[in-house]
């Protein structure tokens, strides 16, 4: 496979090049800034990823897939109308060149700060748990937005031009030693991890269920929930559920230290199961 991977230099990117580059395939790496991906091959291309001649420079030949990554990653790093419009344009521009192109197959990175939780001005609650696809947004600030319409115009892409694609939606994702301080903080303070329900996802896997993405056979449309299959915590899910969820309907029991949200759909689509548990 040849495939383009926008935001290639980022915390997910890197691990997704070397991933591609394991199974075999050629790399096209978008990045904003100058970056090099030592043995691996990739083919630099940098600019912006909403910028048409820079993405057109990235889709030059034959290409199979495209990995989708960059976004300002959160709201505070941007001014409100920079985080969403710079998320929106990019993967507009990057999925409307790939369909103009015939490029069949497309992953997205969602996140599932689309639920609006992570970032609201306000404690919110989910619905119920565990968290599944269909639970519906709370969204109060403009990258889970941003992540929200993206979802909708790959929802679009598949629907005008016929190709397949796929939305990840990413959890608190990092390398062992992020994690492991994410995991500090809410051992000392359970609070700390309530915006997110606990959940969290090795860089490596989630290199992995991009790859599998990109390259299961699979049609359609797909919006995906990932996450590790136990929380950052030490105590059991459903006692923190409780205490800081409190009125929360759990629609089926979670036992232990399980993770809050209903990862069977990635399992059942991607044959995609996270393999990195952080000891606690």
């Amino acid at each position: 496979m040849r495939v383009v991977v926008t935001g290639a230099g980022g915390n997910i990117g890197r691990a997704v090049v070397t991933r591609l580059h394991r199974a075999g395939s050629a790399v096209v790496a978008l990045t904003l800034e100058p970056a090099t991906f030592p043995g691996t091959g990739a083919r630099v291309v940098v600019g912006s990823a909403g910028d048409p001649d820079v993405v057109a420079e990235a889709f030059e030949g034959p290409v199979d897939a495209v990995i989708h990554l960059a976004a300002i990653p959160a709201p505070t790093l941007g001014t409100a109308l920079d985080v969403f419009s710079g998320n929106t344009r990019a993967t507009f521009v990057v999925l409307d060149e790939a369909a103009r192109r015939g490029v069949p197959r497309a992953v997205l990175a969602s996140s599932y700060a689309l639920l609006g939780m992570p970032f609201s001005p306000h404690d919110l609650h989910p619905p119920h748990y565990p968290l599944d696809e269909q639970t519906p947004p709370q969204v109060e600030d403009p990258y889970a937005l941003s992540k929200l319409v993206d979802e909708l115009t790959g929802e679009m892409i598949h629907r005008r031009h016929g190709m397949d694609v796929v939305a990840l939606r990413f959890p608190f994702t990092g390398d062992t030693p992020r994690l492991e301080k994410a995991a500090a903080e809410m051992r000392a303070d359970p609070a700390a991890g309530a915006r997110n329900s606990w959940a969290y996802l090795h860089v490596d896997d989630a290199a992995e269920a991009a790859w599998l993405a990109a390259s299961r056979p699979l049609k359609g449309f797909h919006r995906l929930f990932l996450a590790a299959p136990e929380t950052l915590s030490p105590q059991p899910t459903e006692e923190l559920i409780a205490a800081h969820h409190p009125g929360v309907p759990v629609r089926t029991p979670i036992e232990g230290r399980r993770v809050p949200i209903d990862t069977g759909a990635a399992e059942r689509l991607l044959g995609f199961r996270a393999a990195y548990t952080l000891p606690l």
